[in-house]
């Protein structure tokens, strides 16, 4: 399966990345049936927003399938940022902070993906936005290093303690903005806040 690492994600188990790991005999066959399923499956409708199709597999009783690295249909449409997929699945009962097997939410994937809109609201349907997955990175660190400043800024509105919580390399938020990202500079005010004081005045420089 082509899966980014423990926490990061990646594409997923599908999307973009359609299996490229197996190239021949029976992993080809393996491989075919598994992406046969995934496209008859609920996680292919979400990734596309086929929302008539999501309903018509949700009466059926797929709400909760997972793929086999873990994730749920509100993981593929919190990526690829479908609003009323996302809106769909949330009010047919799935859960908001449901994870994968690197313990990753459709938050973080919103996040990760710059995905504003759909941050939002997942974090108006009481998502975790201090759920940490198995790399020890929140959403916040996520948008960080994607260099997607609306979302951090969602995200700090949410919870500003959030610029404050380190990974499994000790890394800020703030650590992670790229010297080449379009808004660099915004970033690291926003993120830049002192380590005695959350709520402090913003620096540029790492704590």
């Amino acid at each position: 399966m082509v899966h980014g690492g423990a926490g990061g994600d990646g594409a997923g188990c599908h999307g973009h990345q359609h299996h490229q790991c197996s190239a021949k005999g029976s992993a080809s066959a393996v491989q075919s049936l598994d992406e046969l399923d995934f496209d008859r499956g609920i996680w292919s409708a979400a990734m596309n927003n086929e929302c008539d199709r999501l309903r018509t597999l949700v009466a059926r009783g797929h709400l909760h399938d997972r793929d086999s690295c873990g994730y749920t249909a509100l993981h593929y449409a919190a990526r690829h940022g479908h609003l009323e997929a996302c809106c769909l699945l949330l009010t047919a009962g799935l859960g908001v902070d449901e994870v994968t097997k690197g313990g990753v939410t459709s938050l973080q994937r919103a996040a990760m993906m710059g995905r504003d809109a759909i941050v939002e609201l997942l974090l108006a349907n009481g998502a975790n936005a201090a759920h940490r997955d198995a790399d020890g990175r929140t959403a916040l660190h996520r948008a960080a290093e994607g260099g997607h400043l609306r979302c951090c800024q969602l995200l700090v509105a949410h919870r500003a303690d959030l610029r404050q919580i380190k990974d499994e390399r000790n890394q800020k938020p703030f650590d992670l903005v790229r010297d080449h990202a379009t808004d660099r500079d915004l970033l690291r005010c926003l993120l830049g806040v002192p380590e005695a004081d959350g709520r402090g005045a913003a620096s540029t420089t790492s704590s």
